[in-house]
């Protein structure tokens, strides 16, 4: 992990509140390696051909993060001042300005993730998904034991054994707390080096920061193990946005998703959310959509009966809605987990209570929450992208929602009907199909 400030107290809890609402090619504009600027506000204008950095701020007033030329728009941060000063003198074209600071952060208070203490004796996700391992012994999940039921449930034995390719050659970019890149588990599983970011801090270190037991860290790892065990050959791209405390940036997350792209990664894991739409980051699921990536977005754990965003805008008209995914949680008996939200934007659930996956510093700890869902159906797209059937993505998604297991026949989830998504995710059913 990232050297944390020496003052931090050294706190490891068995339980840990869940802070993560879970739960085109940019050219960047200046270099070297200051810190991440954090603007009050942010907006994407337009960018008509031969207009110049100048230009377009003293136009608008703000400061030029990115430019897409070939997409005509850039991405500009302001100040309060810079917004009432140089926006509102602007008649000529409309432009969306919104919140950036802070704005994907915690909020799923009734979720939690135990980090019971236990040191990771597992190997590697490469090593054992190898030809010379078995994944699965007598109906037991090899790798971690311990989530052998959540595995049956979602059929994933039968997947893996039809799936023979385990995702190889298909890259999932995560973006989160980071990962912790020194985990033994991870070792052969990341992207090159050179297509790691750490946009928090502005650097190329997306090292997981912080301290166990503390805001949201250890949430991108433990993201990351879960869509390896369900995908063991797939690749992980760690993207970093959100800061120790488990908030991060409009501005972050949408230059993600577009490195995300620019990096070839086939598959976006957001186990993470806001309450209000951000049209920023929704434009940049949109241009990811363009190009066939799929965008898995976890639904939030707040109990509401409404999703976070940008899962909200999962069901949307239009190819982000295409090739964007939302998913909710459920218990071991498929009954809706108390802190799931739940509504008509939701399309697929998963088991995600108390899942063992890596944690940082070498650690095995387990995990709850809608953050932990997610990354059971993009493992999920991984490993049915990875057997190359000639399928596009889109239609892999759209397969993976209508082969699901109907939970609304369980009367405890009759009060959320049509509000739980298709069903439950069925891998034994979808990779029969």
């Amino acid at each position: 992990m990232k050297p944390f400030p020496a003052s931090s107290p050294a706190v490891l809890a068995l339980l840990v509140p869940l802070l993560l609402s879970a739960c085109g090619q940019m050219k960047a504009v200046g270099g070297g390696t200051e810190a991440a600027y954090r603007p009050e506000f942010v907006a994407q204008v337009p960018l008509s051909a031969g207009l110049s950095t100048a230009s377009l701020e003293a136009t608008y007033g703000g400061r030029v993060l990115s430019e897409a030329r070939g997409e005509g728009y850039a991405l500009m941060g302001f100040s309060q001042g810079e917004v009432r000063s140089g926006l509102s003198a602007q008649g000529t074209q409309a432009v969306r300005v919104e919140r950036n600071r802070d704005v994907f952060q915690g909020g799923g208070l009734t979720a939690t993730m135990s980090a019971r203490r236990t040191v990771w004796i597992n190997g590697e996700f490469t090593t054992w998904a190898s030809a010379r391992r078995t994944v699965w012994i007598n109906g037991v999940f090899d790798f971690l034991p311990q989530n052998t039921g959540t595995f049956q449930q979602i059929g994933l034995e039968a997947a893996q054994a039809r799936a023979s390719n385990l995702g190889a050659g298909i890259k999932v970019a995560v973006i989160d707390t980071g990962v912790d890149i020194e985990h033994p588990a991870f070792a052969g599983a990341l992207a090159p080096q050179n297509e790691w970011r750490d946009f928090r801090d502005n650097d190329t270190n997306p090292d997981e920061e912080g301290v166990l037991g503390e805001g949201g860290y250890g949430h991108g790892t433990a993201v990351a193990g879960i869509v390896l065990q369900v995908a063991p050959r797939a690749t992980i791209l760690p993207l970093r946005v959100l800061g120790p405390d488990g908030s991060g940036d409009v501005l972050h997350v949408a230059q993600a998703i577009d490195w995300a792209v620019k990096s070839g990664a086939r598959i976006i894991n957001l186990s993470l959310g806001t309450d209000s739409r951000s049209n920023v980051v929704q434009d940049a699921v949109a241009r990811a959509a363009a190009r066939g990536v799929l965008v898995i977005s976890s639904a939030g754990n707040d109990n509401l009966g409404s999703l976070t965003y940008p899962a909200n805008d999962a069901t949307s008209a239009g190819p982000a809605g295409d090739y964007s995914l939302s998913v909710g949680s459920v218990d071991g008996g498929d009954l809706k987990s108390s802190f799931s939200n739940y509504g008509k934007a939701l399309e697929i659930v998963a088991p995600a209570e108390n899942v063992y996956t890596p944690g940082p510093d070498n650690l095995l700890v387990s995990w709850s929450g809608t953050s932990m869902a997610a990354p059971m159906v993009t493992g999920s797209l991984a490993l049915a992208l990875g057997e190359n059937l000639g399928v596009s993505s889109r239609d892999m998604a759209k397969g993976l929602v209508e082969k699901t297991t109907d939970i609304y026949r369980n009367e405890m989830n009759k009060a959320y009907k049509d509000k739980l998504g298709k069903g439950r995710l069925d891998l034994a059913r979808f990779s029969a199909q």
